[in-house]
């Protein structure tokens, strides 16, 4: 068996690679490696709306309970919530089972340990281990673990404490949220794409309780709308929408709401590098960015390179995923990071990438400043980008390869402080991914074609 886990959990097409049988094996490895010793551990259950995800959520809870571990399903709710009240309830672990901006068909299992926490790769290698050895432990009679429902389990002789109710789970979430957004958003207009997806309702829920006058759409999830020509993978939509209702902005979200994409009033995308400067300055003049310190991966523009230099602040970068990004947080103790495809996560108030945090956040910097969107976002000028994706026989060997090695010397000797030259091998294809960034795109392309050639002679 191949290692199970990606860079954001178990990821499979639902009832195929990602049957009821892996989830309830994965959910009862997991139940037992973050117990933390506990007896009757609890674990907090969410997921998104797809259809698939009613049968995967019982097969998780199967698991879960038939380990032991008592299980409280909050229902509906995006991925940063789940990690968010697992901290607060003091579960011994979560699981969001949700596919992200994926299609439909597509499901996943997402874990979290105490704390809300996104796995380390060396508990994810013991989860895998335990569900290769086949021989879970299984508790009988009174020890086996029950399920608390947040939508009401009295009936069944369970009495659910009132913050373990719909109104509490939900509430609480929205209220940590308003709180950490810090401003009051009256006076302007958004319209929301909830992707039809987990935010569809505490997204918009969570913008007016921050005074903001809400536009959503795209937010009547019915299990197989999800992320359909919706959502931050098809933002034409939320611009078009802004542009109809002559909103301050847009902000769409993708199905399980842990990213975050904008428009600006005249319906022009503010993509994540755009939105990292916005915020970063913002922390940066509040004396909040910690060591004034952003964190972004390597596929970052150069423009937010060269925003961040000018405004006085280091830009450290990581690869990419937004795990290396919390990972780099953690190390250096910073307090703001995020990725180009809108994850930004904010440590001070979330353990992982919160797409309607982002945008009240964004909303909050409007604000504050009596500033449009365009206008911040202007900060940032993107640098023009040339991306080749070139097939080779083994991508270990391209970088080690003389004739790569020297174009790329000579490419960045070329550029100088004006560019820059990324080579990456993909995560799945055997693949190499060359990039170029130049404030010449005839430069840009030409270098970007000159290396392709190289790491195809390979």
């Amino acid at each position: 068996m191949g290692r199970l886990f990606g860079t954001d959990g178990v990821r499979g097409l639902a009832n195929a690679s990602l049957s009821p049988e892996l989830a309830l094996r994965v959910s009862g490895a997991a139940a037992q490696v973050l117990s933390r010793g506990r007896q009757r551990p609890l674990a907090l259950v969410g997921r998104d709306p797809r259809a698939s995800g009613e049968m995967l959520e019982a097969a998780v809870t199967a698991g879960l309970t038939a380990a032991g571990a008592d299980v409280l399903s909050v229902g509906v709710l995006p991925t940063p919530a789940v990690a968010y009240l697992t901290g607060l309830y003091d579960a011994c672990l979560g699981v969001m089972i949700s596919a992200s901006h994926n299609p439909m068909p597509d499901n996943g299992i997402k874990i979290f340990a105490a704390g809300g926490h996104k796995l380390e790769d060396a508990v994810e290698d013991r989860i895998e281990a335990l569900i290769a050895e086949d021989s879970p432990i299984r508790p009988t009679g009174a020890e086996i673990g029950r399920v608390r429902n947040a939508s009401g389990a009295r009936d069944r002789g369970l009495e659910i404490p009132d913050q373990y109710s719909v109104e509490g789970t939900h509430g609480r979430y929205v209220e940590h949220l308003v709180s950490a957004a810090g401003q009051d958003l009256s006076g302007l207009t958004v319209v929301v794409d909830c992707a039809n997806g987990a935010a569809s309702e505490v997204g918009p829920a969570a913008y007016r309780a921050a005074g903001a006058t809400v536009i959503a759409i795209h937010a009547e999830p019915d299990g197989v709308n999800i992320n359909d020509d919706c959502g931050s993978t098809h933002i034409d939509k939320v611009a078009q929408s802004v542009r109809a209702h002559g909103a301050d902005l847009g902000l769409a979200h993708d199905g399980d709401a842990d990213r975050c994409l904008a428009v600006d009033a005249d319906g022009e995308i503010v993509d994540g590098d755009a939105i990292l400067a916005i915020l970063a300055l913002d922390m940066h003049e509040s004396g909040t960015l910690a060591q004034d310190t952003l964190v972004a991966t390597v596929m970052s523009n150069l423009g937010l390179h060269i925003a961040m230099r000018a405004s006085g602040i280091t830009l450290r970068t990581t690869a990419v995923g937004d795990r290396y990004v919390l990972e780099e947080l953690r190390r250096g103790g910073f307090t703001l990071g995020g990725e180009q495809s809108g994850h930004m996560i904010f440590p001070e108030f979330s353990t992982t990438g919160d797409g309607v945090l982002t945008g009240l956040k964004l909303m909050a910097r409007m604000a504050r400043t009596k500033r449009t969107l365009a206008d911040l976002a202007a900060v940032l000028t993107t640098v023009p980008q040339v991306l080749v994706n070139v097939p080779v026989s083994d991508k270990s060997q391209v970088a080690k390869a003389a004739v790569v090695r020297d174009g790329v010397a000579e490419a960045e000797r070329l550029l100088g402080e004006n560019g820059r030259v990324l080579l990456r091998p993909s995560g799945t294809e055997e693949l190499v991914r060359v990039m170029v960034e130049a404030t010449d795109p005839v430069q840009a392309r030409q270098l970007a074609d000159d290396l392709a050639k190289r790491v195809a002679s390979i």
